[in-house]
């Protein structure tokens, strides 16, 4: 099966061109990356013996992590050149993960299999919300009873507080995207802005917890994953320093369940447990 049999051209297009492994070592990837690591762990058992399906886990960076810990890890997507570079860093791992090219609507992994689901991309980059309960309902059939998902997903707000904040909301396909944003959740970047990430679903807090409840999940959690602290004047001055850094990560942990402003991070984690 081909990557275009599984996703829009766009979106295949879109990752063939880009990396997706060099994303998380530029920019705030790493806070991304460190975040979602952290949160992943809390829901890990500590034996390490899980087995945990990656759903749109790309080119296997964090699939590497988990794998590494010594779980047993499936990870899906939808990307040939995902897969292929996911096969390539498994082969050199002790313990290597199993990887299958598929797409979250319909996983090819028997019913009652994992321990924990996560889903990266899928909520990301399905636009329908029937598509993404379909995505769901798929993570809590391939569950253990009492098995977790883990759902990650891109904040409302998100193209709008980066245009305000680097001065790209003034340019006006800019703004009508971020209008349609802040309105719909519906994402499509302007012909005129090459490299912006293709169809996609920025949710509100709500809507995301309200589709894991409609998907037959008993919400747990909802947590910011680079929180407020992104929007620091001097971040990467910060980061760098290793006093200031620990400053705004305590602050982080310190806001990160807190409803009022969940908005204000580019990305979210739900948790939800089958029951």
């Amino acid at each position: 099966m081909a990557s275009s049999d599984l996703i829009s051209k766009d979106i295949d297009q879109f990752y063939a061109k880009t990396s997706e492994e060099n994303r998380l070592s530029l920019g705030l990837g790493p806070l991304e990356y460190e975040r979602n690591t952290e949160l992943i762990g809390r829901y890990l058992s500590t034996s390490g013996k899980d087995t945990i399906i990656d759903v749109g886990g790309g080119p296997g960076i964090y699939a590497e992590w988990l794998a590494q810990l010594g779980h047993m890890v499936y990870l899906i997507d939808p990307v040939a050149k995902h897969i292929k570079q996911a096969k390539l860093r498994a082969s050199k791992l002790k313990k290597p993960f199993q990887c299958l090219l598929g797409e979250s609507r319909n996983l090819d992994i028997p019913s009652g299999t994992a321990d924990v689901v996560i889903l990266h991309g899928p909520l990301y980059h399905l636009q329908s919300k029937q598509d993404r309960i379909i995505s769901v309902k798929e993570a809590l059939r391939v569950l253990k009873p009492g098995g977790t998902v883990l759902g990650f997903a891109i904040n409302y707000t998100a193209s709008t507080i980066a245009g305000l904040l680097n001065g790209m909301i003034h340019e006006t396909s800019f703004y009508e995207m971020c209008k349609k944003e802040l309105q719909t959740g519906i994402h499509n970047p302007p012909q005129n802005w090459p490299g912006l990430l293709p169809e996609a679903y920025f949710h509100k807090p709500e809507e995301l917890k309200n589709e894991f409840e409609t998907g037959g999940f008993t919400a747990l959690d909802m947590m910011a994953v680079e929180g407020m602290i992104w929007l620091d004047s001097k971040y990467f001055e910060t980061r760098s320093t290793p006093a200031k850094k620990e400053a705004i990560m305590a602050l982080l942990k310190m806001t990160e369940r807190d409803p009022s402003i969940l908005s204000m991070s580019p990305h979210m984690m739900i948790a939800g447990r089958k029951n």
